[in-house]
C-alpha cells in the first residue's frame, strides 16, 4: 500500500506492508522522522504525540492508512522557538525521552489558549508522562513560553493566538542552547 501525506510541510510517500501500521512506526521506520518517541505503544505515555490536521494525537494509536493526504506535524515542525527556549531555560528537559511529546502538546495548548492557567496546563499535559522532572518546571516553561509569545504578538501587533510556524532545523537554530537540540528535535533516536 502506498500513500502520500504532508509531514512537517513536506509531501512524502510511504509504502506500507500492512494497512494497520501505526503512524508512529511509519514516521520512525519508513520516513526516518524520529522525533516522535516509541515508548508504550498503547497511547498512555504521550511520547509519540504529533499534530494531525492540527489536532494533538498519540501517533501509536493512529493507523497510517487513515492519514492519506493529511497534514502531520512532528516536534520538528509543530513547535515554535519560544516553547523550545522556555523548556531549556526552565530546566524542563532532563532525560529528553518525553520532551518531544510534551513540546507538541504545549504548542497545541498555546495555539488554542495563549495564556493558560495551571489547571489548564495540567489538563492539556495529562496524557504526557514524565519520570524525571516532577512537572513543576514544565508548567513554569509553559508560562514562560506563553509570556514570550504574548510579548512577541504585542510587539508585532498580532492578536491573541497565531498559527505555529515551522521550526528551523537544529543546525540552523541559534536560539537553542547548546546540547538541547538533540532532545527537542529529530536528532536523537
Amino acid at each position: 500500500m502506498e500513500l502520500t501525506l504532508l509531514v512537517d510541510g513536506e509531501a512524502v510517500t510511504a509504502v506500507l506492508d500492512r494497512p494497520g501500521e501505526s503512524l508512529l512506526r511509519t514516521l520512525r521506520e519508513r520516513l526516518g522522522r524520529t522525533g516522535a518517541k516509541n515508548a508504550c505503544e498503547q497511547g498512555e505515555c504521550g511520547s509519540c504525540t504529533v499534530l494531525l490536521d492540527g489536532e494533538a494525537v498519540v501517533s501509536c494509536l493512529v493507523a497510517t492508512a487513515q492519514c492519506e493526504g493529511r497534514e502531520v506535524r512532528t516536534v520538528a515542525g509543530a513547535v515554535p522557538g519560544e516553547v523550545r527556549e522556555a523548556f531549556a531555560a526552565c530546566g524542563a528537559v532532563q532525560c529528553g525521552f518525553c520532551t518531544p511529546g510534551l513540546l507538541v502538546s504545549v504548542a497545541d495548548l498555546l495555539g488554542r489558549n495563549p495564556d493558560p492557567a495551571d489547571a489548564e496546563i495540567r489538563e492539556a499535559l495529562a496524557g504526557n508522562l514524565c519520570r524525571c522532572t516532577g512537572y513543576e518546571k514544565i508548567i513554569e516553561a509553559v508560562h514562560r513560553a506563553a509570556t514570550a509569545r504574548t510579548a512577541e504578538n504585542t510587539h508585532t501587533g498580532a492578536p491573541g493566538t497565531r498559527p505555529l510556524p515551522p521550526s528551523p532545523s537544529p543546525e540552523k537554530d541559534p536560539t537553542l542552547p547548546h546540547g538541547c537540540d538533540s532532545v527537542m528535535t529529530e536528532g536523537r533516536t
